[in-house]
This record gives C-alpha cells, sequence and structure tokens, in this order.
C-alpha cells in the first residue's frame, strides 16, 4: 500500500469525527444525568416523574450501545479502506471475471451485503434488547426476518440495475460522466418517491382508509381550508414492530398520502391528530419538501462533480488503501469517507430543518388550537420515551427538530 499525505489527512479525520461523536454523546449524558430528579417546568403537569426518568434512562441507555458502535464502525471504515478490505474484495472479483462492469457490480454488491451483516448483531440488539427492555418493541423474530428478506430483495430487484447503469455511464461519457448520473439518480429518486407509497411501502405493513367518520370528517375539512389534496388518509399497523407513534407524509404529485400510525391513533384525541396533520401540512404549504428536495439534489450534484475530480487522482485511491483504481472503488471509497468530513457540517442542515418546523407550527396554530398541538406534542414525547432535556451542542448536530420545552414554549405564543 502507498499510503500519503492524504492518508494522513483521512486518519486525522477520523480519528475528530470519532472524538467529537463520543464528546457528542458525553455532553448529551450528562444532560439527561442532570435533570434526572426535576420535570422541566413546561412539562410539570403532564409528564410524571417516572415517565421523565424512564425517558432519561433510554436514551442513556441509547448512547452507550452508540458509543460501541461508533468505535466498532470506524475500525470497520479503517478496516476496507487503509487496512486493504477493499482491495482484497477487489480482487477475489476480478480473478472471478474480465468484465469490468459485472466486476464493479459484484463488489459493490458484495460491499452492501457484508455491511449489512456486519451490522446485523447491533439490530438484533436494540431491537430485542433495548427496545425489548424499554417496552416498545413488538417485532417478533418471524417479521424481524422477514424484513430483511424483503429489504434484500427489493434491493437486488432495483439495486442491480441502476448500480449497472451507473457504471456503465461512468464507463462511456467521459469526464462529464457525473452529469448524467446525476441526472440518473435524480430521475430514480423522484420515480421512487411516487411509487413508494402504493407500491413498496404496503410490502412491509398494511395501510387501511381511516375508518374513524368523525376524524375522517375533520380531516377532510381541513384538507380543504387548506388547499391540500392527496390520494387518502390511512392507518399503517406500526404496532406490527413498535409501541412508539407517528404520522408522515409521502409521495409526490397526485401520489400523495397522509399516514397515521395506529399506535399513535390510539392516544390522542381527535383535536390532537388534528392538529398534528395541520403541521404536516405546513411542511407542504411552505414547500419544505420541495426545499428539501432541491437541496439534496443539488448536494449531490457538488458530491458526483467532486468525486468527477476525485477519481483522476491516484493519490486518492493510494491514500485509502486500493492499488487498483476503478470506477467502482471510487464510488465505494467516496460513499464510505465523504460522511467523515460531511458531519462537521451537519448543523447548518439541521438549523434550516429546525426553522422548518418552526414554520409548520406556526402554520398549525393558524388553523387549528396551539394548545392542542401541543397537548399532542407532550403526549408524542412521553410516549415515545424522548427526552426533554437534550445538550444543545449535541442537539445541533444529531436533532432536525427543536427541543421539547423551546417548541412548546414557541407555539405557547401563539394561544388564543
Amino acid at each position: 500500500m502507498n499510503f500519503n499525505l492524504f492518508t494522513m489527512i483521512f486518519l486525522v479525520a477520523t480519528g475528530c469525527y470519532l472524538a467529537t461523536l463520543l464528546y457528542l454523546n458525553l455532553r448529551q449524558n450528562r444532560a439527561v444525568k442532570k435533570s434526572f430528579d426535576s420535570v422541566p417546568q413546561d412539562f410539570i403537569n403532564n409528564i410524571s416523574i417516572e415517565e421523565h426518568q424512564k425517558a432519561a434512562n433510554y436514551t442513556q441507555a441509547k448512547i452507550k450501545i452508540g458509543n460501541i458502535e461508533m468505535i466498532f464502525s470506524s475500525a470497520i471504515l479503517l478496516l476496507w479502506t487503509i487496512g486493504g478490505g477493499i482491495d482484497y474484495l477487489d480482487q477475489v472479483w476480478q480473478s472471478q471475471t474480465d468484465n469490468n462492469l459485472s466486476l464493479g457490480v459484484g463488489v459493490l454488491i458484495s460491499i452492501m451485503i457484508i455491511g449489512s451483516i456486519i451490522d446485523l448483531p447491533f439490530s438484533i440488539y436494540r431491537t430485542f434488547v433495548l427496545e425489548q427492555n424499554f417496552g416498545f418493541n413488538k417485532t417478533n423474530i418471524k417479521t424481524f426476518i422477514s424484513d430483511i428478506i424483503k429489504a434484500l430483495l427489493i434491493t437486488l430487484a432495483i439495486g442491480l440495475p441502476m448500480i449497472y447503469l451507473i457504471l456503465y455511464l461512468m464507463s462511456i461519457m467521459g469526464d462529464e460522466w457525473w452529469l448524467y448520473v446525476w441526472a440518473v439518480i435524480t430521475t430514480f429518486s423522484l420515480i421512487m418517491l411516487w411509487l413508494y407509497p402504493s407500491y413498496i411501502a404496503p410490502i412491509f405493513n398494511k395501510f387501511k382508509p381511516l375508518d374513524d367518520v368523525d376524524l375522517k370528517n375533520k380531516i377532510e375539512d381541513l384538507l380543504n381550508r387548506t388547499g391540500f389534496k392527496s390520494d387518502g388518509v390511512f392507518v399503517m399497523d406500526g404496532s406490527k414492530r413498535s409501541s412508539h407513534g407517528n404520522a408522515y407524509f409521502t409521495g409526490i404529485g397526485k401520489n400523495k398520502r397522509i399516514v397515521f400510525f395506529d399506535t399513535l391513533l390510539k392516544g390522542m384525541e381527535d383535536k390532537e391528530v388534528e392538529a398534528i396533520l395541520a403541521h404536516e401540512l405546513g411542511h407542504f404549504h411552505h414547500k419544505h419538501i420541495r426545499k428539501h428536495m432541491a437541496s439534496s439534489f443539488a448536494i449531490s450534484l457538488t458530491g458526483l462533480a467532486l468525486l468527477g475530480y476525485l477519481i483522476n487522482k491516484d493519490w486518492f485511491f493510494n491514500g485509502l488503501g486500493v492499488s487498483d483504481p476503478s470506477n467502482h472503488t471510487a464510488l465505494i471509497l467516496f460513499a464510505l469517507v465523504i460522511p467523515v468530513f460531511s458531519f462537521f457540517v451537519s448543523p447548518i442542515g439541521n438549523y434550516l430543518s429546525r426553522k422548518h418546523e418552526f414554520e409548520a407550527d406556526a402554520f398549525a396554530a393558524k388553523h387549528t388550537n396551539p394548545k392542542d398541538l401541543v397537548s399532542s406534542l407532550v403526549k408524542l414525547y412521553r410516549d415515545n420515551a424522548s427526552t426533554l432535556t437534550p445538550d444543545p451542542i449535541y442537539s445541533s448536530f444529531h436533532d432536525s427538530h427543536p427541543s421539547a420545552s423551546i417548541r412548546i414554549r414557541e407555539l405557547k405564543k401563539y394561544n388564543p
């Protein structure tokens, strides 16, 4: 291996990345411990000390396994790169085929499958130990295995042709290949957004039209008042896997759906569900989804342009442990390494996301009673055991939503 200056830059960046993650977790753990024995004033009438301490214990348990996983993942990253893992796997496939496209597809799929196998023990622990211990897990072994098999088959069915097309374009389009690849990835993303609600999501969950007549009428009235048109309002069997509650929009164009977890509906009054929906409609009204898509596409274009530069630099490959540069190893290296560097600008994206959440809350407060949104959020924080006292610096790196106290205080400004 011909290690170089970029090797040192990568090692320093990886060390800083891991140290920062561990430091942020330490800060979060301290913040939770500090408030362990007292419920924040904004929640004192709605959340008991036992519920507050359960959230603290849940947060600390996630931090503990998160620290182990981060250290392990960093070690795996180094093994794949400067440890020669990618180089070795590439040579194994070179001995099996002379076709560059088949070689590239084989290496990329192998990396994905091996990565999934490596992550499997952590997934099992989180589901059947962590979530189980805190009363959230509803998944059985059969469903867990079935989800893995389904995800693998879908990945192969969609991923194989996509990987082949990307590598083919990289091989024939010259130095401007990244523009064509970006166009394909963007088109593919839009198609998947359209297909997901009706064709992919039902593979994993059951979706039934909302059958509560009173609630449905209130929702339809809200939709009419806000000018939102969708393919329907559906209830998902989230309780099949977890007791966590949620609600979301999915799809684009006319193929948009409003989805409520059945676990959320069980714990909310109709007016609270309406307030939650109004918040989601706020995202639609302010075009947050379009803005997010546009920024995502711009970031992917920038990333591919950067890879278009790096792919012609031997120091990029040699510095990361690859002796035989190729299109597919460039893709793998870039995908593995870029999170180490991009993590340090994540507060910017989270800041914009939190700004969007405040805007959506303001929209909800305009079209429903803000007290109903406050009460629904308090229930979500309580039922999902979300910490009410996150460390602000930790939150800036990890949280796309405002902290509970800040969000509630902002909403109270709209109280009639």
